[in-house]
């Protein structure tokens, strides 16, 4: 019986190598994706030369430009990229079915049954490096374990061009992750970190020795449960190949830091807007609205409600995400707004299905008609053929 064997495969620095792979000029030069140097906005990403200078994904390009003036910055290409991810997934469907997309720029696959036509796992990852070096002029790193924790860990240690093998011996594994620090752990965010290092657990060799109680004491059952396995190499998942959109959202970066009411709103509900065309324009009804801000300081909130009976019009959920918003309040300049929906599927009917329609349902199905025709007027005659009044007028608009 073949051993599993799991991949997890990770484009190096993806945009900006692409951008430097199109632009040979830029080879060798700190190059930045995302936003304008002297705008608000944050780095996407930026190349290896950018990043000796402390430069990484999500700083404001404007602390980014201080911290090295000569990077050049150029705006996001996202179709290009997307171009490109679909000749590296390619790549990896030579090699197996089984995959499964993280990203653009990373995912897991299970070569396990492959093993006998290509040979065994560090040498489909070799042949792998190979063929996306070929296609695409770009490198990546790569992790094989003998599940997807272990691989995604591997494929970080040796960046970039990296190819790195974790024993696959029971026995051998939590030395292999002794030394790691305790950061390199799924779910370990800022706060856990905090508490962990509090008790002196630095490292997941640390972890290891630690008593399940007093974990469960600190960092709570279920979550010192999933260290104590992950600690000591141990995950079941399987690899998922259903690559079904989860959610849709938009989400504005402001020019400057606002607190005008109007302003927001405005914004808010132009966003639910963009998310129920593509609902619609996906054939998905959503179970769950959410909306997502970030205040002067940087601090992010998401706030969301379950959407009975699930819907894809805008009426719903503009009135969604303004009920969301006044929940919250504005009680700080915001710097980003979002919004978005999840739990999709494909028809809005339940699974008992009622003798009698409730009034909620008839009028969810008049508003989705009402959008339905509103997109069908914008495809034939422009998108500003039809504009929403007011934020106060548009929440006093339904069928």
């Amino acid at each position: 019986m073949l051993q599993r064997t799991i991949l997890h495969v990770d484009m190096d620095a993806f945009f900006a190598a692409i951008e430097q792979h199109d632009r040979p000029e830029l080879k060798g030069l700190p190059v930045v994706v995302g936003s304008p140097r002297d705008r608000r906005g944050v780095v996407s990403t930026c190349s290896y030369e950018a990043r000796k200078y402390g430069i990484h994904s999500a700083m404001p390009s404007r602390t980014a430009a201080q911290r090295c003036p000569q990077a050049v910055f150029l705006p996001v290409r996202m179709a290009r990229y997307q171009e490109v991810s679909r000749q590296i997934m390619q790549v990896f469907e030579n090699f197996t079915p089984y995959v499964q997309p993280l990203s653009c720029d990373e995912a897991f696959l299970d070569v396990t049954g492959a093993i006998r036509l290509f040979g065994d796992g560090p040498t489909i990852a070799k042949k792998i490096k190979a063929a996306i070096l070929e296609q695409t002029g770009l490198t990546c790193s790569i992790g094989v374990a003998p599940n997807p924790f272990l691989a995604k860990i591997a494929s970080d240690m040796n960046k970039p061009d990296g190819l790195t093998v974790v024993p696959f011996s029971e026995k051998l594994i939590p030395a292999f992750l002794a030394p790691l620090p305790i950061k390199r752990m799924w779910g370990a965010g800022g706060k856990t970190q905090a508490i962990l290092k509090s008790h002196n657990i630095h490292t997941i060799g640390d972890l290891q020795k630690t008593d399940p109680q007093q974990l469960a004491k600190w960092i709570g059952e279920n979550a010192a449960s999933s260290f104590r396995r992950r600690a000591f190499g141990i995950d079941e998942r399987p690899i998922e190949t259903d690559t079904e959109e989860k959610s849709i959202s938009n989400e504005i970066t402001f020019p400057e830091d606002t607190a005008n009411a109007d302003q927001i709103e405005q914004c808010l509900l132009d966003l639910a807007d963009k998310v129920g065309r593509r609902l619609r324009k996906a054939g998905y009804y959503a179970a769950t609205a959410q909306i997502k801000v970030r205040w002067k300081d940087f601090s992010t909130i998401t706030r969301q409600r379950r959407l009975d009976p699930v819907c894809c019009d805008d009426i719903t959920l503009r009135e969604t995400a303004m009920e969301l918003l006044k929940k919250e309040g504005l009680h700080s300049p915001v710097r980003l707004i979002g919004f978005g929906v999840s739990g999709l599927r494909e028809t809005a009917d339940s699974p008992q299905l009622d003798l009698f329609q409730s009034p909620e349902k008839q009028t969810s199905k008049k508003r989705e008609a009402l959008s339905r025709a509103v997109d069908a007027v914008r495809s034939k005659f422009g998108t500003n053929s039809l504009r929403r009044g007011s934020s106060i007028e548009s929440r006093k608009l339904d069928p």
